[in-house]
């Protein structure tokens, strides 16, 4: 077998000379293009980097001060007053100095109990502060009233609505 004597045609000489040439020349091209692209890629990779480093350590600064922030205000978080009011005094037509006396003799006993304390000891010891509210028996005008919880509800304030009894009736 032999090779067709081509390369004594001037014109099959230009015509492949010409394909090495475009050849090489697209392969210059095709590089020049490729870099560049990949460059302009690497670049924005390097910047999205940059920036998703920034953004984690912002976030890490933003936990760390919610986290102080939360501490701060679980501190905050205790019994600045207890309010106490007794609902059902107008059906013993009791006077209304009576019932703020009676009012603060109860707010007094349970203040002592629960003022700045943290509202998780509060929660806690709710049952027992209510027995010890139950417990106690109010002498208002030589009548003595037993007191029952309503409701009880705690948060910075505790509020405690009561109703009362007359004992033994």
């Amino acid at each position: 077998m032999r090779i067709p004597p081509y390369y004594r045609k001037p014109a099959w000489q230009r015509f492949l000379s010409g394909m090495a040439a475009g050849g090489v020349a697209s392969w210059f091209v095709f590089l020049y293009i490729n870099g560049a692209t990949i460059e302009k890629l690497s670049k924005k990779i390097d910047e999205q980097k940059h920036d998703i480093e920034n953004l984690q350590n912002e976030k890490k600064i933003w936990q760390e001060e919610y986290k102080l922030l939360n501490k701060k205000n679980e501190e905050k978080m205790t019994v600045q007053e207890v309010k106490v009011k007794i609902l059902n005094w107008e059906k013993y037509r009791l006077d209304t100095y009576s019932v703020f006396q009676s009012e603060e003799e109860i707010n007094d006993l349970i203040s002592k109990f629960l003022i700045a304390k943290d509202l998780e000891t509060v929660f806690k010891s709710k049952d027992m502060v209510m027995k010890i509210i139950e417990n106690k028996s109010l002498k208002i005008n030589n009548k003595r009233y037993k007191i029952e919880v309503k409701s009880f509800f705690i948060y910075t304030s505790i509020s405690i609505q009561l109703d009362i009894h007359l004992e033994g009736a």
